[in-house]
Formats: structure tokens, sequence, C-alpha cells
């Protein structure tokens, strides 16, 4: 049902339980090839990513995007249940009510979107609306940054590492800038790239900004001070 994420979640878990401790100095970006090196930190971070993961999936916050595949019930009313792709305009076709826009909007949102619509119909209609599988373009941004979640790649553009920070409002007052990581599978082999994104936005090194791939994971650690 949610086969994607299942399979980012033992992705993330791996890479993390075997990822190197080396860290990047002055300002660079890097990256390796994980190898066998556990500790409890690589425990710890391992933890909160995949908290921070079932956290986005289970949030009544998570905002639908373009590629989802819901699935809407409407409470005695089973003729009328139905399993939907978000269209690329964030727009679903839905019984009675034709199309409606619910890409952009959080899960409440459009559960409210849609009673409004099925008002004119249905009395007191009760819609609920799960996910069943997120859009394979997305990324997830989690750690310090003040609203973990998961993000959708615009088909028409890129989106750097900076750019999906500020997306999710940007870092706490504990975040470590300057080794944010990227856990990334390429070329069939499982990466961890970091980012020193202070020296980004304080020293003004933009070509340190990395594009963001499909199924990339940025996480923020907290500074220890």
């Amino acid at each position: 049902m949610k086969n994607y994420i299942t399979f980012l979640l033992c992705f993330v878990c791996f890479s993390l339980l075997s990822c190197a401790s080396t860290q990047p100095k002055g300002g660079a970006v890097s990256s390796e090839v994980f190898v066998s090196n556990s500790g409890d930190e690589d425990f710890s971070i391992q933890n909160q990513v995949m908290d921070g993961i079932s956290a986005v999936q289970n949030s009544r916050n998570y905002v639908l995007q373009p590629g989802d595949l819901v699935e809407i019930k409407i409470f005695m009313e089973p003729s009328m249940d139905r399993t939907l792709r978000i269209s690329s305009d964030g727009i679903i076709t839905f019984p009675l009510v034709g199309n409606i826009k619910i890409g952009g909007y959080t899960i409440s949102q459009a559960e409210i979107q849609l009673v409004d619509k099925l008002n004119y119909y249905i009395k007191n209609p009760q819609v609920s609306m799960l996910i069943r599988e997120y859009s394979k373009q997305m990324v997830y941004v989690l750690g310090q940054v003040h609203r973990p979640s998961g993000i959708s790649i615009p088909p028409e553009k890129d989106i750097t590492v900076l750019e999906a920070i500020i997306s999710v409002g940007g870092f706490t007052a504990v975040a470590n800038t300057s080794k944010v990581k990227i856990l990334r599978l390429e070329d069939g082999k499982q990466k961890s790239i970091y980012v020193d994104v202070g020296a980004i936005t304080k020293q003004g090194k933009k070509s340190l900004d990395v594009k963001l791939l499909p199924g990339d994971v940025v996480f923020v650690p907290e500074s220890i001070f």
C-alpha cells in the first residue's frame, strides 16, 4: 500500500546504521559511500529520521501533493468511495461534485472542501480521507527545522537543499547548519552528502547548494554546545 515509503524507511535505517562518521570541514560539500561503522549517534539519528517520516505520514497537517494516491470514504454512502490519484494540477474528479482541487491543502482542509461541495447533494456528509501512496517526487526535510515534513519537487523546476529548508520554516535555534546531511540512493549505492548550509547563507557560497532528487531525505542535526 505504501511500498515506496516502506522502501525509503528501510533505506534510511540501513544507511544510518552503517554510515561513516567523517564530517566535512571548511564549508565544503562532501559525499561518501556508507561503510560499516555504527554507533550511538547513528542510532539516535536513525530513530529521529524514522520518527520524523512516521510523523509526516500520520499528520493531519500533511499537505497533499500531485501524485499522491488518496482513499476517500463517505459515511453511509459506500457507492461513492473512491481511491484517486491527485493530478499534476492538484485536482481529483469525484462523484456528484466533478473536479475539485485538493492539492496544496492539508488532509483536514481537503475533507472540508469536499464536504462543502457534497452538501448540495447529501445531507450532512461525513468525509474521511487517507493517503494510500505518496508521490514519488517527494523529498523529506527532518530534524531541526520548524515544520519537519515531506515536500513535492515541482515538475517544472529544481529544488535545492536551502530552498527545501526555507519551505519548511527554516532552522530551529539549535540547528547545526554546517552539517546538514542528505541521504540518497544513487547508482544502486547508499550515499550521504554533507552540506554546510551556514556557508551558503552567511558567506554567500551558492555553489555549495545541492539540487535535491526524488526520494532524498534532508536531515538537520542538533548543535552540540
